[in-house]
């Protein structure tokens, strides 16, 4: 293969073979469970990246059904978005994600930053019950459950909190260990359809793992709950802070 030929065919590793292909990223019947829970200031304080600055101790457990999607099939993740704010406009940050298939889990995290990681989530309805659950190998590290529709939530709110800006921060080092990339990336979803939305009463445990760290973040109390159903489109991102230029400036 030619050095130009490289050159026009590179777009995700392996070169001849990519683990996904090109977006934009459909996603049809997306399923969402989200428990919004109060946390250790302390302990966000820790683990939020400047310049993106906590507003509230609040952090939000999310399960994800995704069984249509363009590129990346069908499949599930969890994982914990802290509400942020950057330079004054609000967010989320994506701290950690636990995925059951490998070509979202390359692509997220080659294109977007998305830190995620193997694992085996799962959402499902049981009777009365939207039940979430974690599983990093045999060990259950997170369990959701909520009420099955019991009140009806505001559509416009809920397309507004979807539509909003999520932060990631996407590190890859140099062939040498040293970084070569470490910056802050801005996405949102687009064109986001909401089908229905949901809230019940809910609780949610969080258990220690040294691989899957989710209770470093514990759950000092259940704030809120929403089951929601959409079709949307992933947008691609934008760096907007680079740490390895930028960053300089700030403390080491």
């Amino acid at each position: 293969m030619k050095i130009r030929e490289v050159r026009e065919r590179a777009f995700a590793m392996p070169l001849t073979n990519p683990s996904f292909p090109p977006g934009p990223y459909r996603f049809a019947n997306r399923e969402y469970l989200i428990v919004t829970y109060r946390t250790d200031p302390a302990a966000l304080a820790a683990i939020v990246p400047e310049p993106l600055e906590v507003a509230e101790p609040l952090v939000k457990y999310e399960f994800i059904r995704m069984p249509d999607s363009t590129g990346f099939g069908d499949y599930t993740e969890s994982g914990q978005v802290i509400p942020v704010s950057f330079r004054g406009e609000r967010g989320g940050y994506v701290h950690a994600m636990y995925l059951n298939d490998d070509a979202p889990i390359a692509g997220g995290r080659e294109l977007w930053g998305f830190p995620k990681k193997l694992a085996a989530p799962a959402l499902a309805v049981e009777k009365d019950t939207l039940i979430g659950t974690l599983d990093y190998g045999p060990v259950r590290v997170a369990t959701a459950t909520m009420g099955y529709k019991h009140r009806a939530l505001e559509a416009a709110a809920v397309l507004e909190g979807l539509r909003a800006p999520s932060f990631l921060l996407k590190i890859i080092p140099h062939v040498d260990g040293s970084p070569r990339i470490c910056e802050l990336v801005k996405y949102a979803l687009q064109d986001v359809v909401v089908h229905g939305a949901w809230s019940g009463p809910a609780a949610l445990e969080l258990r220690h793992h040294a691989l899957a760290p989710v209770a470093e973040l514990p759950v000092l109390e259940v704030v809120s709950a929403a089951h929601i159903r959409t079709d949307l489109t992933l947008g691609l991102g934008t760096v907007v802070f680079d740490y390895l230029t930028e960053g300089r400036a700030t403390r080491p």
